[in-house]
């Protein structure tokens, strides 16, 4: 059984900056376990470096062996937690530690952009009842840091209410909460 969360050190933060990781690791996670040759096709990559980006995924304890699965001719891997979370309070509050989490957030948000282009690029291919679910929307508010903690905790609890359904579809909820750019910022103008 998937454990449901880890809060990546520094290292293990680190294992997680390169693009190839993050989508295989999200792969493992929404479509279950996989070989290294499963995971290069689906990636576009070859075997070799998908081996290599595996086993620093297995280092840093993200994934793991799926002992159910295959013979000693294939090697299956699968995640070793559901989700990962991170953020200023998770990491320490060290200049490795911002540095890493920047570039982690870097990749995700990488990530986010090119999922949310090959859904849009897919979006007209889609059964009628799929397109009418697309659903873009940028909604700004006020809002204190508390508030704005609040308000991602209720998102994240309305979503985790969903039990998955087993004739359903993975369906990828982005919800980003940040403050406007360019507002809170160094102010270019004074420096």
């Amino acid at each position: 059984m998937t454990a449901h969360e880890i809060v990546p050190g520094v290292d293990q933060l680190k294992a997680l900056t390169h693009p190839v990781r993050v989508r295989m690791l999200g792969i493992l996670r929404v479509d279950g376990p996989a070989t290294a040759t499963t995971l290069a096709a689906r990636l576009g990559i070859n075997s070799g470096a998908t081996s290599y980006h595996l086993r620093q995924l297995a280092q840093h304890g993200f994934i793991e062996d799926d002992e159910s699965r295959g013979n000693a001719r294939e090697r299956w891997w699968k995640a070793a937690h559901q989700f990962t979370v991170t953020g200023d309070g998770k990491v320490p509050d060290t200049a490795d530690g911002q540095e890493t989490l920047s570039a982690y957030l870097q990749t995700v948000v990488t990530i986010y952009t090119q999922q949310l282009q090959a859904a849009l690029e897919e979006r007209e291919l889609l059964p009628k009842e799929w397109r009418e679910v697309f659903n873009l929307n940028d909604r700004v508010v006020r809002l204190t840091p508390s508030q704005a903690h609040r308000l991602g905790e209720q998102v994240n609890e309305i979503v985790d209410g969903f039990e998955d359904d087993p004739d359903g579809e993975p369906v990828a909820v982005q919800f980003h909460t940040f403050a406007s750019p360019g507002r809170l910022g160094p102010d270019p103008e004074k420096d």
